[in-house]
């Protein structure tokens, strides 16, 4: 994605740090959902636009999500890719396109000098609503993500990934890799894409997260001037429920590496699961806080079997992956899975200590305001937000969830979550010898 600079206010953004963030909500007639938080320290907003419109709604043509994002910026209107550009770069914005499993985004980031913020949002507004997916710049990105897929290939950690999320979510939209596979990209064609924006790029869709120096009144015209011209369209229907895998099962693949990479984990929580602050803490002991975490302790201090090894929840709009994972030597992949799984099993059937969970909360805690002290990291937290449907006052209640949990909620909360007969392992390197720690 093509980016240009805010010149000298970018040094100044890491200093606003918000003690307290009043997020307005409104919805639009179109059902378009928006979510405003004036931050009037410097001259520049946020915007981002998120749809329901990730990888996950590509059906059996995986990687059509993405290429659709992809495309969005090289061609919109009468204007090609070096024009839109162009546009961005003479005001000093912006711009980027991104997908996930779950949603698909367009973000800028602009001065608010209404010359300079009437020409990037009108160059936005364009984007959105004019997309051109041209058959000359379809091809030259279908070439590039083919090229990139072929490559991936060559990746033990990209095959590791692959194999993964397909033993954990088999045939639910979350199995495949965003960027789709070569055998479902070969053969989209660019009415593909269109029809794909055609139903998922619309106002009832749209989740819109304007953070910055503008009076509500002016977040108001920005939304209607940034929308206009997009069809209402409709919510797209639900996505299944994710069903837990039958059994635990181990996957080894061979690949000439002088490392293996190690997964194991199986599906978690969703976004807006109650044991969440439970099962975030928790993880945080066990694997998310680096050299601090049992599993560094355990793999890396104790036994030197791996540089690193982590663990992480990644909740989503139906239950994302928990997984753990790891890199080591071919020929010590068996003992390392198994001091894994021995760790995860011993933190489930004993929880943390009280000095562990201690700790944690004042890691936690202490850096939390720093996760959101500019207004881009801001908007991206209030586009989770609203497009998870979460408590607007989230982020102000975030410090106090975290001390509410206990030894004994997350005992409980591991051991409702975490079952060990449901692990799913996948092994990527050179070692026969591999046993998925048993």
């Amino acid at each position: 994605m093509r980016r240009s600079v805010l010149g000298l206010f970018l040094f100044a953004l890491s200093q606003a740090v918000w003690a307290s963030v009043n997020i307005e909500h409104w919805q639009t007639a179109e059902g378009s959902r928006v979510f405003f938080v004036h931050a009037g320290s410097l001259p520049i907003a946020d915007i981002v636009v998120a749809f329901d419109a990730g990888s996950a709604r590509d059906g059996k043509q995986a990687g059509l999500a993405a290429l659709t994002t992809g495309l969005l910026e090289e061609g919109a209107g009468s204007w090609n890719a070096d024009q839109i550009a162009e546009r961005f770069e003479s005001v000093g914005a912006n711009f980027g396109a991104s997908i996930s499993s779950d949603m698909a985004s367009v973000t800028l980031r602009t001065l608010t000098d209404k010359p300079l913020f009437d020409k990037a949002l009108d160059t936005m507004h364009v984007i959105l609503t004019q997309p051109a997916f041209r058959e000359a710049d379809f091809q030259r990105e279908k070439k590039r993500t083919l090229a990139g897929l072929k490559q991936r290939e060559e990746s033990p950690s990209d095959l590791a990934d692959i194999a993964f999320s397909k033993a954990l979510y088999g045939d639910h939209p979350y199995g495949h890799p965003d960027s789709g596979l070569i055998e479902t990209v070969t053969p989209l064609k660019a009415s593909d894409l269109r029809a794909f924006y055609r139903q998922y790029y619309v106002a009832a869709n749209a989740v819109v997260v304007i953070v910055g120096d503008l009076s509500k009144e002016q977040a108001e015209q920005t939304v209607t001037t940034l929308l206009k011209d997009l069809p209402a369209g409709q919510k797209p229907a639900p996505l299944p429920d994710v069903a837990m895998p039958a059994k635990a099962s181990t996957q080894n693949i061979k690949f000439p590496s002088a490392q293996t990479h190690v997964l194991v984990g199986m599906p978690g929580i969703e976004r807006k699961d109650p044991d969440f602050f439970s099962l975030y803490v928790g993880n945080h002991i066990l694997g998310g806080s680096g050299l601090v975490s049992k599993l560094f302790d355990e793999i890396r201090e104790k036994r030197g079997l791996a540089y690193s090894a982590s663990s992480a929840f990644s909740p989503m709009r139906k239950k994302g992956p928990f997984v753990l994972g790891l890199q080591t030597r071919n020929d010590q992949t068996g003992e390392a899975l198994k001091v894994l799984n021995q760790t995860l099993a011993d933190f489930i059937a004993k929880g943390p200590t009280e000095a562990e969970l201690t700790a944690a909360k004042k890691n936690i805690t202490g850096g939390f305001p720093m996760r959101f002290d500019t207004n881009k990291k801001l908007a991206n937290y209030v586009a989770m937000i609203g497009f998870y449907d979460m408590p607007l006052d989230y982020l102000d209640t975030f410090t106090q969830k975290v001390e509410e949990v206990t030894v004994a909620s997350i005992t409980d909360a591991f051991k409702r979550h975490v079952q060990l007969d449901l692990l799913q392992t996948v092994t990527v390197g050179n070692d026969e010898k591999t046993n998925g720690g048993k």
